[in-house]
Parts: C-alpha cells; structure tokens; sequence
C-alpha cells in the first residue's frame, strides 16, 4: 500500500511529497523545492523517525521551485535524482539560466536517471508510472499509481500549469491533461501547489477541463 505525506515548501509553497510503501518502509521524494535547511531537517526528521528508506529523487519538471533542494536530499541520503529528459538541461551547469530566470541561486546538481514517458519507479512493493506531460514546460511528467496521480504542475485544484514560461505550450498542455480525463473520477490528485484534489472533482468544476 502507498503512503503519502505532502510539505509546503519554499518561496512559491511547492508541494514536496514523501511517498512511501508501507509494507516494506522504501520510500521516494517528490519535488524537493526546499527553501532552506530548516525545511529540509523537517521532511528529513519524518523520513528518518518514520523509518523510511529513501531510494530516489523524482522531479516532475525542471524549475528551481521543485529541484532546488535537489542537492540537500542526495548529500543526506546518497539517492539519484530522476528527470524527464526533456527538462535534465535546466539541472547542472547548464540549469543556471533557469535559476536565474525564476529568481533562485541554487540549481540542482545533475540527474542521475533520466525518465521518459511508459518508465516506471519501483520502490519496495511500490510502481509508479510515468507519463510524459508537456505543456508547462518540455520535460514535464505527472506520476501514476493504482488510485492516485502526482501531477505536478500539469493539473491543480481548479486550475492548470502556466503556459508562458520559456518550454511552455498551451496546445501541449491541453494534449497532456486530456491524457488525465481518462483517469477515474476516484484518482486522488496530488498537484504541485495547491490542495490535493480528485479526478472527478476536477471533470466537474475545472473550467480548464469542461472544455477539452
């Protein structure tokens, strides 16, 4: 069984989530987008006081608000960082410009596995699908389980990802969140920002899904 706990971190309250496989306590880290030390003793307390054994990094895109603690979680627990390859060149040196875009100093180091759409992420009893979503930027992935899907900033609460970013595109985004219509409404939505959410709820009130 798949186990999640979410974080609001950094300046722009990204959603960090630590999901976990109960049965055998292995365990990923979703979006990392630290905004300091402090915030990541507090994920890194509950990893450890919840016996959890980190086994990867998984970035659902590429911007500093998801990647920026990165860095932090592999020195601690000597993990890969994973990334679609459409977004690995906004980490490492060449990630520079992007941090600079978005207003951070940090970039994360680079990615360790790179990602494409049908990979799966295993984790003791635990696979995670993943699907390429492009649309708010190149590279972006939203991650499926068995009944929840981790969108990142492809599909919020209500609304969507941005498209104005450089690597944005609305006609991709519409594309990728048609991809998530055919999820069922009992799909538990865990976004990049914002509250968690479900599938049907969204088929019904989102204004930017009524009309795909």
């Amino acid at each position: 069984m798949l186990l999640t706990k979410m974080f609001a971190v950094g300046m722009l309250s990204t959603n960090c989530y630590v999901v976990s496989c109960r049965e055998t306590r292995k365990a990923v880290i979703v979006d990392p987008g630290f905004g300091g030390q402090r915030e990541a003793e507090e994920v890194f307390s509950f990893i450890n006081d919840s016996g959890l054994e980190l086994k990867f990094i998984v970035n659902t895109h590429g911007h500093p608000d998801h990647t920026c603690g990165n860095e932090l979680v592999k020195n601690k627990f000597h993990v890969p960082i994973c990334i679609h390859e459409a977004d690995a060149y906004m980490l490492g040196a060449s990630g520079e410009a992007t941090a600079r875009y978005f207003g951070f100093d940090s970039v994360s180091p680079s990615a360790d596995i790179l990602l494409h759409d049908g990979d799966s992420v295993t984790f003791g009893d635990v696979t995670l699908k993943v699907v390429h979503s492009p649309g708010h930027s190149f590279g972006s992935i939203v991650i499926l389980g068995e009944t929840e899907v981790f969108t990142g900033d492809t599909l919020f609460a209500g609304s969507i990802g941005r498209t104005d970013f450089p690597g944005s595109s609305e006609r991709e985004l519409q594309l990728s969140l048609k991809k998530l219509l055919r999820l069922p409404d009992y799909f538990v939505v865990y976004p990049g920002h914002g509250p968690a959410t479900t599938m049907g709820e969204e088929k019904r009130v989102n204004p930017f899904l009524l009309g795909l």
